[in-house]
């Protein structure tokens, strides 16, 4: 059990240094880190956010960011499983009944582990929804439909599955992994993010007991940091992958690569090319790490005090960090090559990792539009929607 910040922010911190070493092999042998994911689980840090009346250490903002920062620094894939996870037990915490909120809680305490079965493939855009929340006689749900890019779901003991109702309202239905009629397919291939297992869910009928089923329309009725929180998560992934990706680039040049010969010194590191080149990536990756505590701050201040303006100025932070942290990621794990050498394109060595994984991890939603909601907001004060993606 992690008692608070402090305690949740070592715990990361030494986590990440367990699960560095692992991490480039693991992702060439497209290995599922089920041990590493087992033991971040078993140090309590996935229950970091349940509320303190309950028995959490009900961490701040800034403290999970950080969290997520760390872990994706050392292995981004590993980072990303739990993300929703967090994300779904904000929306109990949102939007479960008393009831629903002790015992699912309880069951995070106990360090069972939520996934989720929320994105679907071949439909008209993100938010055509299909998968259905049919009620039956007895007052329980029939849940049918198919889900893609499910990541966390194969070792989720829970998965959280968003369906429509039959008014067309979105609802969450909590359903256990053994459920009869619901299939974990591990047939994710992406490019990057390699071991994250993100496959396909489907669920063929489906039972759901009416205590599992959570309205979660109603978050988006007022203001709402449902979005703003999920977002976070990601932007620290990629403020990770960034960060990861200087350090290995900063060992590879201090320990492996040669002198441009008409430098004129002994070894890369003094070459003040290279020097230069290493400063103004130090500066992107500062520069994510400053925005993406500046919106973690904003939406622990959003808490304190939600309202329309305190909701869209923490969504509209978060928008900006993560911009500006899958640009960084993007262009310093590209730039690990410009500034090592030909050696670092061997593909033994696997240092492309780290732009596959930011390079896959940036497309989960366009960062133009965030970028869009940003001017209006400056320009003509335009709040940004409570469509949960901001």
């Amino acid at each position: 059990m992690i008692r608070d910040d402090a305690e949740a922010l070592r715990t990361a911190a030494e986590l990440a240094e367990e699960f560095r070493p692992g991490a480039s092999g693991r992702d060439a042998r497209r290995e599922l880190p089920r041990a590493e994911l087992d033991r971040l689980t078993a140090t309590g840090l996935l229950a970091v956010t349940v509320p303190a009346e309950h028995g959490g250490a009900d961490v701040s903002a800034v403290t999970l960011a950080e969290v997520f920062r760390l872990l994706a620094s050392a292995d981004a894939s590993l980072a990303q499983i739990p993300q929703s996870h967090f994300a779904y037990v904000n929306v109990l915490r949102q939007q479960g009944s008393p009831e629903q909120r002790a015992f699912f809680f309880a069951e995070v305490l106990a360090g069972r582990r939520f996934g989720n079965a929320q994105s679907e493939a071949g439909t008209k855009h993100l938010q055509d929804i299909r998968t259905r929340l049919v009620a039956a006689d007895d007052g329980s749900y029939r849940l049918t439909g198919v889900k893609n890019y499910s990541t966390g779901a194969l070792f989720a003991d829970w998965i959280p599955v968003l369906a429509r109702a039959e008014d067309d309202l979105l609802h969450v239905a909590y359903v256990p992994a053994d459920a009869p009629g619901l299939t974990v397919t591990d047939d994710w291939d992406g490019m990057g993010q390699r071991t994250t297992a993100s496959g396909a869910v489907e669920l063929a009928d489906v039972v759901v007991p009416a205590a599992h089923v959570v309205p979660h329309h109603l978050t988006f009725t007022g203001p709402q940091l449902h979005g703003a929180l999920a977002q976070l998560l990601h932007a620290a992934i990629d403020a990770g992958i960034a960060a990861g990706a200087l350090a290995e680039a900063a060992d590879f040049v201090t320990t492996r690569s040669r002198p441009w010969f008409e430098s004129g010194y002994e070894t890369a590191a003094e070459d003040p090319l290279l020097i230069q080149r290493f400063g103004e990536l130090a500066l992107r990756h500062r520069a994510a790490d400053a925005l993406l505590a500046t919106a973690a701050r904003a939406v622990d201040a959003a808490r304190g005090d939600l309202d329309d303006d305190s909701a869209a100025e923490a969504s509209i932070a978060v928008a900006a960090a993560k911009a500006y942290a899958g640009s960084a990621a993007l262009e310093i794990a590209d730039a690990l090559f410009e500034v090592s050498g030909t050696r670092a394109a061997l593909d033994g060595l696997n240092l492309h990792r780290h732009w596959r994984d930011a390079r896959t991890h940036t497309l989960h939603d366009p960062a133009r539009w965030k970028i869009q909601h940003l001017g209006r907001y400056v320009l003509n004060g335009t709040r940004p929607p409570r469509h949960g993606l901001l």
